[in-house]
C-alpha cells in the first residue's frame, strides 16, 4: 500500500445500474483500487450499511411481501436519511472518498419511471433527507436488461422482491436511468456493461475516478 493520501475534502462516488449490472462487484473492485493507492475510502450500499437500514432493507426485497408504492419509496427514502447521517456525512467530513452502491438515482429510476411515483415529489424528498448532498460522479453500468436478471439470479441463487417484477418494469428503469444519464450528463458516466469484460469495465472506472480525485485538488 502507498503512503495514506489526504483530500482536501470528501468525495462522494455512486454506482447506479439495473439488476445484474455488476454494481457491487465494480464498486469493491474500486474500493480495493484506491485503499491500494493509499486514499481512506468507506464502501456502503444503499438501502443498508445501518443497523436500521439493514432491517428496512430485508423488509423491502423479502419475496411475498406486501407493500404500496408510496410506501415503498418512503422506506428507501428513511434508510437514506439515516445512512447520511450516520454514515456519509461523517465520512466526508473526515475526507474519506465514500463509495455507494446505490443512491438517489435509484429512488427516481425504480419508484419513478418503474412504478410511477411522482418524480418531482422524489427529487424534493431527495434533497431534505441527503441534505442536498449529491454525488460528484456517478457510474451507471448500462446492462441489458434480461442478460441483467439472469446473471443476479445465477449469482445469489434467488430473485428478491423487486427482482421478481416484470419486465415491462425493469425495461422502464433502465429507461429511466438513460434519461437521468442525458439530464445529468457531467455527474453521471455511463459504461455499457455488454461492450467491456469485467476488468475492461474496471479500468474505465478507475480512470474516470482518478481524474474526479486530480479534479479534487489535494492538498500540497
Amino acid at each position: 500500500m502507498e503512503k495514506m493520501k489526504t483530500l482536501k475534502k470528501g468525495l462522494f462516488i455512486t454506482f447506479e445500474g439495473t439488476e445484474g449490472s455488476g454494481k457491487s462487484t465494480q464498486s469493491k473492485m474500486l474500493t480495493s483500487f484506491l485503499r491500494r493507492k493509499g486514499f481512506k475510502v468507506l464502501h456502503i450500499w444503499d438501502p443498508g450499511s445501518t443497523k436500521l437500514g439493514e432491517s428496512i432493507r430485508k423488509t423491502l426485497l423479502t419475496p411475498g411481501q406486501v407493500i404500496s408504492h408510496s410506501s415503498e419509496m418512503l422506506l428507501y427514502m428513511a434508510a437514506r436519511a439515516q445512512l447520511v447521517e450516520e454514515k456519509i456525512l461523517p465520512a466526508l467530513k473526515n475526507n474519506f472518498i465514500v463509495i455507494c452502491d446505490r443512491f438517489i438515482d435509484a429512488t427516481v429510476t425504480y419508484q419513478g419511471y418503474g412504478l410511477g411515483v411522482d418524480i418531482k415529489m422524489i427529487e424534493n424528498l431527495n434533497k431534505f433527507v441527503t441534505k442536498s448532498i449529491s454525488p460528484s460522479v456517478t457510474i451507471f453500468l448500462d446492462a441489458n436488461v434480461k442478460k441483467g436478471l439472469k446473471r443476479s439470479r445465477r449469482v445469489k441463487g434467488f430473485s428478491d422482491r423487486i427482482e421478481r417484477r416484470t419486465y415491462s418494469f425493469h425495461k422502464r428503469v433502465r429507461d429511466g436511468y438513460i434519461a437521468l444519464a442525458k439530464r445529468f450528463r457531467n455527474r453521471i458516466k455511463t459504461i455499457p456493461v455488454e461492450e467491456n469484460t469485467k476488468d475492461e469495465t474496471q479500468s474505465i472506472i478507475r480512470s474516470i475516478v482518478l481524474d474526479a480525485i486530480k479534479r479534487h485538488k489535494r492538498p500540497k
